[in-house]
């Protein structure tokens, strides 16, 4: 996990070639470098480091027939052109959380062709990494000899990912995100009030107080920032010769690789079932996988999860060692989702690491997480008992936490509701770890044993169940989608979910998670396990004739029976401001009471920004 950033100033940015932009903000924010360097450094704590471009014209004269931009690097790593003083900046910035190769780097990297990158992002297929390899060094090397087709390479790659990247000998700069948009990227689009181009993993803190405003005349929010849509984009710099000013013009470009855009088009080929379908089906009954045809896709389904987890758990060169290192945690409720990554996480880690599960509560014991999670860890060992699980319990009062709100509001903008809020803050101090295991003996259970001893987990990579739901049909909306549509409506709410993911959860929860120096890895939402749940019928996925905790995500409750996880394969979904109870606290806080806040739709309202 890293923290990657671009101010581009001083040059003409062109936007008519984007098909889709929101309003316009009218607001300047007040930040500085240092702001946006601090904020980023806790995303990457091993190392922070910027680079600078300098642009400027040259003066052509009477026998030149062109106009030329040139830079160039100074002793200092600043890149300019000659003595003169320079009339456009691009000013790129990043911070290291090194999980892979095995020597300390410092981002943005520079090649000897005079190459910048910034990345933020995993490399877990498409272009070959060994154990002992960089990810970022890999990906420059393979810009580098790839020329002019950058687009062509990000394509090639499996895995989340994050880019700023300029290209020296076309002098362009390209940047974007994977097309699920698993890594944050924040773009503000040049305005009259303010014509800098910015792109930033996150909201500089001190930006939130003036991040948003309410038009007078009709009411509306606007913001500075928006989370840049998946794809990748370039802008040539160029001179405009009528006027001698450096300009650019942005450019979306088409993802090379065809199996992007089948995922993102994400259409299912099988939707509504035949009589004898339904009547074949695994849904006649969940309470034991009988027949052939449903055990089959149920293995098919945790042979891809497994992979997903695998891929995503390998430990390379950096931790090898490392004997006392709990290099891996699961974000745990207890529920099915992280009851399933916690199971398949035990079959690929070696046994020797200890595995945390870190559960937050706003209600202490009372809490549905704690109470569920206490009951997955024994199951947890019933299946897998030579490993050590520990479970944190992390204890919070929300009305104490003052402080630590006021960051989340800035970790989740341009997000800005009550509901966002919530499962940011749940989200942040989660992935903190900072809590209480409980030392049990072998007489003892841990319902039974009050010892608690004060526990920090300093794991790096989180797994967190993000995409199960929308995938296997969890939500509630969903049911109400197939009792009022059917199936085709039930599949295009699933649609609409898929395809908007990356605005309504990822960059919120990427920002959340990674304040705390931790990279969040989300199994769920792995290339192969994204194809391979949408191969199958959907029927097959869920049946929401059933009751709630049955036909719901049908699917992976099988696949949680042949882990032998029998229990949590019979538990109802259950959203994290639930069930750790946060939205109740937030909704007495702020709206007096549940009913209140029920009555005003408190999970869509947007809560004031903090005076500065």
């Amino acid at each position: 996990m890293c923290g990657i950033a671009v101010i581009v100033c001083g040059v003409r940015i062109e936007l008519s070639k984007l098909s889709s932009l929101s309003e316009t903000p009218f607001e300047r924010l007040q930040f500085t470098v240092e702001d946006v360097k601090s904020v980023l450094s806790q995303r990457g704590p091993d190392s922070v480091g910027e680079k600078k471009i300098h642009l400027q014209p040259n003066v052509p004269t009477c026998a030149e027939e062109s106009v030329t931009l040139s830079v160039f690097e100074d002793d200092e790593g600043t890149y300019k052109l000659g003595n003169t003083t320079s009339s456009g900046e691009l000013h790129f910035i990043g911070s290291t959380l090194q999980l892979r190769g095995t020597s300390p780097i410092r981002q943005p990297l520079v090649d000897s062709s005079g190459n910048i990158l910034a990345y933020n992002g995993e490399v877990f297929g498409g272009i070959e990494l060994n154990s002992y390899d960089n990810d970022t060094e890999v990906l420059l090397k393979s810009l580098e000899e790839a020329k002019a087709l950058v687009p062509d390479v990000l394509s090639m790659i499996k895995g989340p990912w994050a880019i700023i990247y300029w290209q020296e000998s076309s002098r362009t700069l390209w940047f974007g995100k994977d097309a699920f948009g698993r890594r944050s990227l924040l773009v503000h689009w040049p305005t009259v009030d303010d014509p800098r181009f910015l792109l930033s993993s996150v909201s500089p803190a001190s930006a939130v107080a003036h991040g948003s405003g309410i038009d007078a005349e009709n009411g509306s929010i606007h913001r500075f920032w928006e989370e840049l849509p998946c794809g990748v984009y370039s802008i040539p710099f160029g001179v405009s010769e009528s006027s001698l000013c450096i300009r650019g013009e942005v450019t979306k470009h088409e993802w090379r690789n065809t199996m992007w855009k089948e995922l993102i088009e994400w259409e299912r080929k099988y939707v509504v079932p035949k009589p004898e379908d339904l009547s074949m089906s695994s849904l006649s009954g969940i309470s034991a996988i009988s027949t052939s045809s449903a055990l089959g896709i149920a293995q098919t389904v945790l042979v891809v999860l497994k992979e997903s987890v695998r891929r995503r758990t390998s430990l390379h060169s950096i931790f090898q060692g490392e004997k006392e290192v709990v290099p891996v945690a699961v974000l745990f409720s207890g529920g099915l989702d992280s009851m399933i990554l916690a199971a398949l996480l035990d079959q690929c880690l070696d046994p020797k690491y200890e595995v945390d599960l870190l559960n937050v509560s706003f209600d202490g014991l009372n809490a549905p997480d704690r109470i569920s999670a206490k009951a997955g860890i024994i199951e947890l060992k019933k299946i897998a008992p030579l490993r050590r699980w520990k479970l944190i319990a992390i204890d919070a009062d929300l009305s104490k936490l003052t402080l630590e709100t006021k960051r989340v509001m800035s970790l989740i903008n341009p997000a800005d509701t009550y509901m966002d809020l919530n499962i940011g803050t749940a989200l942040w101090l989660a992935a903190r770890g900072d809590g209480w295991i409980h030392e049990d003996s072998e007489n003892q259970t841990v319902e039974e044993n009050n010892q608690r001893i004060k526990y920090k987990c300093e794991a790096r990579i989180l797994l967190v169940g993000a995409g199960a739901d929308e995938q296997c049909a969890g939500y509630g909306r969903h049911r109400t989608k197939y009792r009022n549509g059917s199936w085709i409506a039930l599949d295009q709410e699933m649609k609409l979910d898929m395809q908007r993911i990356w605005k309504r959860n990822l960059g919120r929860d990427d920002r959340c998670i990674s304040d705390n120096g931790k990279e969040a890895r989300f199994p769920f939402l792995d290339e192969d396990v994204i194809k391979t749940l949408l191969d199958i019928p959907l029927w097959e996925i869920a049946d929401l004739e059933q009751p709630s905790g049955n036909g719901d995500k049908i699917i992976l409750r099988q696949v949680a029976k042949l882990l032998g996880l029998h229990e949590v394969a019979k538990m109802p979904k259950r959203a994290i401001q639930f069930g750790s109870r946060i939205a109740r606290e937030s909704n007495r806080k702020n709206f007096g009471s549940n009913r209140a806040a029920n009555q005003a739709s408190a999970g869509s309202v947007r809560f004031q920004a903090p005076s500065a």
